[in-house]
């Protein structure tokens, strides 16, 4: 903004009034009035440290002229006494708000931005790692007052030995520390900013890698369902489930009756339930179907939001655990004799198809709801093959069948 042409020292009310051009015009005393198209205000400019500074002090249409010359003179006296008004306002708008802990700040962000998760295990694995689990250490501190070392002491035990979770953690203290700072309860650096901060204070480690789920044998599949169906338990049918489907454990454990169509045999899973962000349709096959009617039974009402595999609190979903204890209860293992994991029967099925069948690989990866090819090929690849997989899946079910006359077992509260 321009300055404006020196009028006088001293403005009169009226000068104040008439004056139209844009710009800083003085009035005397460190005073000016700003003018900016229809906006005029008041501000006072003053030296600290041999740093110019200037101070909004407000619009002309709520202070006159005598208030704000009055204003300005007590600043100027401030200044004279060595205290920066600005400095001194911030300070004292801090004490008017109260800061919350970390632990609070960052439970009440989780909240305001979990319409924005993929899913339920999203949000989950939000409030754990923020939690005791890790930031115990932290969480009764003021979050104004987190400072890098209060990070270092909550990455450092998991930096190595933990190397994603370790990431996904600074990342999320990260984002609540820069929530803080928009909410004016913070300022300065953020600690836990990576580049150029924390990259130059912890070791550097190797590239993050998922690793291979621990995974059964796909000969001996059909031991562990046969072990499933002994059971005949919730829990049992709904990893019998996902088995059949090649399914991730979220999705069968959030999925709906609204998603499942028994008449055409189709489970439509909507993309945001999808890591990959896209609806996918998986062909159930007829013991799918089966495991689907004696799951029927449970539901309490006519809801299609209901869940297809309650937990014992209402309206909740199994527990996300409830699989993988059925597993280690069954002391299955891989082929290293680590525990397998429910994740690992995908991989269980993708070796099956591998190795046992001539089915494509597009049609196994689609199954898997992988995104294979390019931007370009995907745009041309309309269909989901879902006829091709269907085949697959009938393939998969009779090949880990473990009797053929076995009937179905009902289910035990």
């Amino acid at each position: 903004m321009k300055w404006g042409v020196k009028v006088s020292k001293m403005l009169t009310a009226v000068q104040v009034r008439n004056l139209k051009s844009d710009g800083r015009h003085p009035v005397g005393g460190g005073l000016y009035l700003v003018i900016d198209g229809v906006r005029r205000r008041w501000s006072f400019r003053y030296q600290v440290d041999g740093k110019r500074r200037e101070m909004g002090l407000g619009s002309v249409e709520e202070m006159s002229l005598a208030d704000a010359r009055a204003k300005a003179s007590n600043l100027k006296s401030s200044v004279r006494g060595g205290l920066d008004p600005i400095e001194a306002r911030r300070a004292e708008k801090v004490e008017a708000i109260e800061i919350p802990t970390f632990g609070a700040f960052a439970d009440a962000l989780v909240k305001d931005i979990e319409l924005g998760f993929r899913n339920e295990k999203h949000r989950a694995q939000w409030s754990m790692t923020i939690g005791d689990a890790y930031c115990k250490p932290i969480r009764s501190k003021r979050i104004d007052m987190i400072t890098t070392e209060d990070v270092l002491t909550v990455l450092k035990p998991v930096w190595i030995t933990k190397a994603e979770t370790a990431s996904r953690l600074r990342g999320r203290i990260e984002r609540i520390l820069d929530a803080a700072k928009a909410k004016g309860l913070r300022d300065g650096e953020n600690p836990a900013r990576w580049r150029g901060h924390l990259s130059n204070l912890l070791p550097k480690r190797q590239k993050l890698q998922r690793g291979h789920h621990p995974a059964v044998p796909f000969d001996q599949v059909a031991g562990v369902v046969e072990r499933l169906r002994e059971v005949g338990s919730v829990s049992a049918l709904a990893l019998e489930f996902t088995i059949l489907t090649a399914a991730r454990t979220s999705e069968t454990l959030l999925s709906t009756w609204r998603e499942i169509d028994l008449e055409s045999k189709v489970w439509t899973i909507p993309a945001p339930k999808m890591k990959a962000g896209r609806e996918h349709r998986v062909p159930l096959t007829d013991r799918c179907v089966e495991i689907l009617q004696v799951a029927a039974k449970l539901r309490s009402n006519d809801d299609p939001g209901a869940y297809v595999f309650p937990g014992m609190k209402r309206a909740k979903p199994l527990s996300s655990m409830s699989m993988l204890m059925m597993i280690r209860r069954f002391g299955v293992k891989d082929v290293d004799g680590k525990s397998a994991t429910v994740h690992g029967f995908r991989s269980s099925f993708r070796d099956w198809a591998g190795e046992t069948t001539s089915f494509p690989r597009e049609t196994i990866e689609a199954a898997l709801s992988h995104v294979i090819g390019d931007a370009t090929e995907r745009a041309y690849r309309r269909g989901d093959a879902l006829e091709k997989r269907r085949s697959a899946m009938a393939a998969w079910e009779r090949f880990i069948e473990p009797t053929k006359d076995e009937n179905i077992i009902e289910l035990r509260r």
